[in-house]
């Protein structure tokens, strides 16, 4: 990543790369800014052939990568499945994987007299999509919502998939994998809780745009350099800068 017109001199800076959903000792070694983008999709792609290269085979032919945007998102959604244990690993790594990294890092946070943490969202996390008043209702109301009760939805959320109602519920199920869509709700909830407990600190969630990954199978539209845009100048934004959006 470029970034010298930050300002910032590069032999300043240090990047850790963490696994979020297994907390590491190596945590202390990172200060004043957190950037998270603990993300995996949550869903297996299946058209039929074992071969595992199959799929590979696919996303790299010429056929597929002439594709818009959206017709690509639209393949891998008609071939996508989506399992309890693919959901909850999607649960524990992209909401939980988030929550355990940032906590582990508040210590450190704190101390510092401008620190900033963001966390990576999507646009498919949007409470709109959620056919539910009631669980649209509680995610939007900061005011109610605590930790506690967000760590209670996620279990809410499995216990629901593995029952079969998600829908009853509310959750989105129609257009992509449900997990991933309800992790990042759940990180947006989790990130405006923190932003009102913690008022020294700038925290927030980016949604970087949809950008073409091996995470989401090359559907993006945008590249990696062009995603990480909107993360870093949150990062480094002036220390009067808005928090808890």
């Amino acid at each position: 990543m470029q970034i010298y017109s930050s300002g910032i001199r590069s032999e300043r800076l240090h990047f850790l790369a963490l696994i979020p959903s297994h907390p590491s000792p190596s945590l202390s070694l990172l200060r004043f800014a957190q950037v998270n983008n603990a993300a995996i999709l949550g869903v297996t792609v299946d058209i039929g052939d074992p071969d595992p290269a199959a799929v590979q085979e696919v996303i790299s032919s010429e056929k597929f990568t002439s594709m818009s945007a959206t017709e690509r998102l639209e393949w891998v959604d008609k071939w996508s499945t989506e399992t309890y244990a693919e959901a909850e690993e999607c649960l524990r790594t992209n909401y939980g994987g988030t929550k355990n990294v940032t906590e582990a890092l508040l210590p450190l946070l704190l101390s510092s007299s401008d620190a900033r943490v963001v966390n990576l969202s999507s646009f498919i996390a949007l409470l709109r999509l959620f056919s539910g008043e009631e669980l649209k209702q509680e995610l939007n109301d900061i005011d109610k919502l605590s930790v506690e009760r967000v760590d209670e939805l996620s279990e809410l959320f499995l216990e629901d998939f593995k029952n079969g109602q998600l829908g009853q519920r509310g959750w989105p199920v129609e257009k992509g994998p449900s997990a991933y869509r309800v992790s990042k709700a759940l990180v947006n909830a989790y990130t405006r809780v923190l932003a009102k407990k913690h008022t020294s600190l700038r925290i927030n969630c980016v949604n970087p745009g949809h950008v073409n990954t091996d995470g989401n199978f090359h559907t993006g539209d945008l590249t990696v350099a062009e995603g990480a845009r909107g993360p870093v100048t949150v990062a480094l934004a002036p220390r009067e800068g808005p928090t808890g959006v």
